[in-house]
């Protein structure tokens, strides 16, 4: 591959630029080729979601979507991305994991405390034998250089809670899967942007933008017979890839001297990662408040989610998306102008801006119901 990349560097274009097309083509016809025939055994052998009172669609739908997702990324990643599978061992094995949890959970319904423990062997597999940690808080509330345990602890935390957060935001047509395509954009622009030394993260992403882009191709089709969900499968997947670009992202800014790395210097880089994966978690916090002030169990499902807010208001699936991943790049937006001011205020400032877009639904519905 070495040897490829070489003689292939040598042309007028980059080798970085075809890997990123193969990458994207790639994953983009692996995933529109397999779901017709996922869909087709989900038919057949009645692997389908069935809707129940909180469900925003209102028949079966064939949720095994993901598994066309893990397969592009399997075929593709090892080969045009390998680098990282060659400096994080658990990489694979812990997609593997994932992808067994997550189609079981898809197609026999696995016990909430199951997939947590799934989900912490995976993290502290990623943390603990690939060594991708948060290493540092940059200053945000006055800490820097973390200890080695209370790191390793709070990595598997984060892994755990984005994992949890992305799969909750998977309530609505496109939601996730748009929201996950963007995300990975955004954190592959900024990879791009930081040199060479990235470049495997800017392949891995646009493998991943390339399946999420033919998922969605289903997922928002208006006819019935080719729809289909990623499922528990897919946001496993996905809350797990988008949780170490994050900390990838973040540990970039870490300074190694002597270790022949790049150095950069962000000193809101954690807030950055943040704001770039802001839509599920500000979501995910406000509810979990909310719940807390209401004294009702954290874990009992409710319409609280921004999603169910923006339906209520009598959008569809499809609009309602677009209106909620306007307010994400917004924020994306605002945390990039505002990089360089005191990490703390920033992180303020997108926790205000971000529970604000989450009650304007209820602030439209409020003005709706008097003026009726």
């Amino acid at each position: 591959m070495e040897k490829l990349e070489f003689f292939l560097s040598s042309y007028v274009y980059p080798f970085i630029y075809i890997k990123v097309f193969l990458g994207f083509a790639l994953s983009f016809a692996i995933t529109y080729f397999t779901i017709p025939m996922i869909l087709k055994i989900s038919f057949q052998k009645n692997l389908m979601d069935e809707p129940i009172q909180r469900s925003s669609h209102k028949r079966k739908i064939p949720n095994l979507g993901g598994v066309a997702i893990f397969y592009a990324i399997a075929l593709v990643a090892p080969i045009l991305s390998y680098q990282l599978f060659e400096n994080y061992k658990f990489l694979f094995p812990s997609l593997v994991i994932l992808l067994f949890i997550g189609v079981y959970d898809d197609i026999m319904v696995m016990r909430a405390y199951k997939k947590l423990i799934a989900q912490i062997v995976v993290a502290s597999l990623m943390v603990l034998g690939s060594d991708v940690r948060i290493r540092s808080f940059f200053g945000l509330f006055g800490v820097y250089e973390l200890s080695y345990w209370f790191s390793v602890l709070f990595s598997i935390f984060t892994f755990i809670i984005i994992i949890n957060a992305i799969n909750l935001t998977d309530g609505i047509d496109g939601l996730a899967a748009g929201f996950g395509f963007l995300s990975v954009l955004f954190f592959s622009i900024s990879y791009f942007r930081l040199g060479i030394y990235n470049f495997p993260l800017v392949v891995l992403g646009t493998i991943i933008m390339g399946t999420l882009g033919a998922y969605l191709v289903y997922n928002l089709s208006n006819n019935q017979a080719k729809k289909t969900f990623m499922g528990d499968t897919g946001s496993l997947l996905l809350g797990f890839l988008i949780s170490f670009v994050s900390i990838c992202f973040i540990d970039i800014f870490i300074d190694r001297p002597n270790m022949g790395i790049p150095q950069y210097h962000l000193m809101s880089a954690p807030v950055i990662a943040v704001a770039i994966i802001s839509l599920p978690l500000v979501d995910t916090f406000n509810v979990i408040v909310v719940r807390m002030l209401n004294k009702q169990p954290l874990f009992q499902p409710d319409k609280r989610h921004i999603h169910h807010k923006v339906l209520s208001l009598g959008y569809s699936h499809k609009k309602a998306t677009i209106i909620i991943l306007g307010f994400y790049i917004s924020m994306v937006v605002v945390a990039y102008l505002l990089r360089h001011i005191n990490i703390n205020l920033l992180l303020l400032i997108l926790l205000c801006l971000g529970l604000f877009y989450a009650y304007i639904p209820d602030f439209i519905k409020k003005i709706n119901n008097e003026n009726k």
